[in-house]
């Protein structure tokens, strides 16, 4: 199979999906400081993981891999950071996303690798945040008469009642605002009461088992400030090039593709080495153009895979195709944990797809744990990252079994979490693997004879 037949493949599947539904779709060594702190310009971060990881542990049924793990957590010293701890948006379980202070507490969690994702405002300034148009769930962007009026579609108040009379509408982009008015947004936990008549209901709606004890303040980063604050923290990078109005992007960058060069040419211009950046897309276009352009970056660029779960546990992708994501560069390919897992009877097994694309000799990166709540009687109360393995769930200890199988059976190379110090402590317990291709150990930053043009 070629690689222009690999994306027509991968364009079909999410068309048909489209289709068929409607509204959103919901090896190394223990002891090895892998997460590479000390190397950046800051100090190394004293890594404190809090009770949670205990918690699973506790909650797991009597069996080896509690044994391991308890083993672990009476006797371990001192946990490290690792870059198998992949810090989702930072710790968006209890602190806003993209925001700086989510950022630091996924490093002291003990994450080795960050998650900035990245978009645009209309000034072309590359921003972290989840979407294109995510400022009225993630920010105070509604509370702002002095903004809010600049949305795509601003909120609206009826003239006798004063009251909120469009909450399901409302839409405001980061590309509806320049870079300064950005810089003043405060961020929050992603959530809103859509069915709110007032603007302070319309801010709420947090989950239950997510917190607002920590949304006084989010301070929102452009993408050069995430990468000079990663720097400092002495973390690895993994950028996400977020999808967009493609009317917008040809506005702001000329083309999709500039719009990719500009995400990695952030990263030349602060020096930063490629062994310790990981950029992503769901667009194939994007992650061939930076193998392409880029290959020092493009050697461990990330194929984000999301093609709907079920049509892949039902029909995942033939051997071929990702033999042919190999042969055209990519190393590391990244579904959501639902494609590599599945049930058999009582136990979690790889899927297909997992077995296929490590026949492929493509190293697997997946999203994402901590971001479905509890498991209470066996029922997620999220079920979208355990929908091919709920006949095997029985309580929150199977988050901690979900991990160890995807580390020992799947032999994934990163695990993205809401919470890092769950996945920071299983690295730290458990052998895991580290990527082929990842070879910085000291070097932080590339030196002046290294040029990637």
């Amino acid at each position: 199979m070629r690689i222009a037949d690999v994306r027509k493949a991968i364009a079909l599947t999410a068309m048909v999906a489209a289709l068929a539904v409607s509204g959103p779709l919901a090896a190394d060594d223990d002891d090895d400081d892998d997460g590479g702190r000390g190397y950046g310009k800051g100090s190394p971060v004293n890594v404190q993981l809090g009770p949670r990881p205990w918690y699973l542990v506790d909650a797991l049924k009597p069996g080896k891999l509690k044994r391991e793990l308890q083993h672990c957590a009476e006797n371990k010293e001192q946990f490290t950071p690792k870059l198998f701890s992949i810090g989702h948006r930072g710790a968006p379980l209890q602190f806003p996303e993209h925001t700086k202070e989510s950022y630091v507490a996924a490093a002291r969690s003990g994450a080795g690798i960050l998650e900035c994702d990245v978009t645009f405002t209309k000034d072309a300034e590359l921003v972290c945040r989840h979407a294109q148009c995510d400022l009225h769930t993630t920010t105070d962007i509604v509370a702002r008469p002095d903004l809010r009026q600049h949305c795509k579609v601003p909120p609206e108040f009826d003239p006798v009642s004063g009251a909120l009379t469009n909450g399901p509408q409302i839409r405001c982009c980061t590309s509806d605002l320049t870079l300064a008015q950005f810089k003043t947004l405060n961020g929050k936990m992603d959530a809103a009461d859509r069915n709110a008549t007032t603007v302070e209901g319309y801010l709420g709606g947090t989950a239950r088992w997510r917190t607002d004890l920590y949304t006084n303040k989010g301070t929102l980063l452009t993408h050069a400030e995430s990468i000079e604050l990663f720097d400092e923290l002495g973390t690895g990078y993994t950028p996400e090039l977020k999808g967009g109005d493609p009317d917008d992007i040809a506005d702001v960058f000329g083309s999709q593709e500039n719009y990719a060069r500009a995400m990695i040419e952030e990263y030349i211009d602060a020096g930063i080495d490629p062994r310790w950046v990981w950029a992503q897309s769901f667009n194939l276009d994007d992650v061939m153009l930076w193998i392409e352009e880029y290959p020092r970056y493009g050697k461990q660029a990330v194929f984000l895979d999301g093609r709907p779960v079920q049509v892949q546990a039902d029909n995942p992708p033939p051997l071929s195709e990702f033999r042919a994501l190999k042969k055209a560069g990519l190393n590391i390919i990244a579904p959501p944990m639902p494609v590599l897992l599945k049930s058999s009877g009582e136990n979690i097994v790889p899927s297909t797809y997992a077995k296929r694309a490590k026949r492929a000799k493509l190293d697997i990166i997946t999203w994402t744990l901590e971001r479905s709540g509890r498991i209470i009687d066996g029922v997620p109360e999220s079920a979208f990252y355990y929908q091919t393995t709920l006949d095997s769930l029985h309580n929150d200890g199977d988050i901690m079994r979900t991990v160890d199988v995807l580390a020992q059976k799947v032999g994934i190379i990163g695990l993205f979490s809401d919470w890092p110090s769950t996945t920071t402590f299983y690295a730290n317990c458990k052998k895991v693997r580290v990527g082929q291709h990842h070879g910085a150990k000291k070097k932080r930053h590339r030196g002046d004879d290294d040029d990637d043009d």
